[in-house]
């Protein structure tokens, strides 16, 4: 989990700027949490106070009441909009929002089963479209596998066979064409590609800023899988990114981190 929100602070500066290098500075002062981030946390709140597994209901109210609490964290607009209106059904959405938030299911639960009910749960209350349920999926799948002793190939391998994305390319392939893509189907592959290149934690991260487009998104979708394969987020970043988050945030991250990523 908060190997998702690093990816989110650090990418947060780099946003649609197309960077296309490794070579940027991980921190600075613009650096700054965004829905990424808020919407992580509220996912590990469900699954903190809820016993003894949430339901969809459970979900929708913590996404609502974030939302107010932390209106200015850069949402898509549909989510916006849903989350400040009455309504409890979904859009049927494919965009990234569904996996970015997904991380804390991956590294919570101890079986596969439930690991894929609840990150469809997550997801479906708002990203109701297959793509969007399938990148939630995929994402707290990787971490799931990732934590539990898998290596990258069999990682790949099966992701690829369970939910048919293309992670043969290279990131040098999808570096000099690629563009900003808020879509599961669009970001999704490429962060977890990001994490199969990746030496450790923060060359994961790099890797996924690297590619430009949905920057901070698809460092956080990487750096949730990176945490769970490498074992932990180095301390430096550890500490500079819990030290960019507001005393609520900060207190959910640290409290599930040490129930569930001790």
């Amino acid at each position: 989990m908060l190997g998702a929100i690093a990816g989110d602070i650090i990418g947060s500066v780099y946003e649609g700027k197309s960077l296309k290098s490794k070579n940027f500075p991980l921190f600075d002062r613009q650096s700054r949490f965004t829905d990424d981030t808020v919407l992580t946390v509220a996912v590990a709140d469900v699954i903190l106070h809820t016993e003894p597994l949430p339901a969809s209901g459970k979900f929708i109210d913590q996404f609502k009441w974030y939302y107010s609490c932390y209106l200015y964290a850069g949402y898509g607009r549909n989510f916006s909009n849903w989350a400040k209106s009455h309504s409890r059904q979904p859009y049927n959405s494919f965009g990234n929002g569904a996996a970015m938030r997904v991380s804390p299911i991956g590294f919570a639960f101890d079986d596969l089963e439930t690991v894929l009910t609840l990150a469809q749960r997550s997801a479906e209350v708002t990203h109701n479209h297959p793509e969007g349920i399938k990148g939630a999926q995929a994402t707290a799948t990787a971490i799931f596998l990732a934590r539990t002793g898998y290596d990258k190939a069999k990682i790949q391998s099966y992701i690829q066979n369970t939910f048919g994305y293309d992670l043969e390319r290279s990131l040098d392939d999808i570096r000099p064409t690629y563009q900003y893509n808020a879509t599961c189907q669009g970001s999704v592959p490429q962060a977890i590609i990001a994490f199969l290149e990746s030496t450790n934690f923060e060359d994961a991260i790099r890797n996924a800023v690297s590619l430009g487009g949905d920057s901070d998104t698809i460092a956080c979708i990487a750096g949730g899988i990176a945490q769970a394969y490498y074992g932990s987020v180095p301390k430096a970043i550890a500490d500079h990114t819990l030290s960019h988050l507001d005393e609520h945030l900060c207190t959910i991250t640290e409290k599930f981190m040490y129930r569930y990523c001790a």
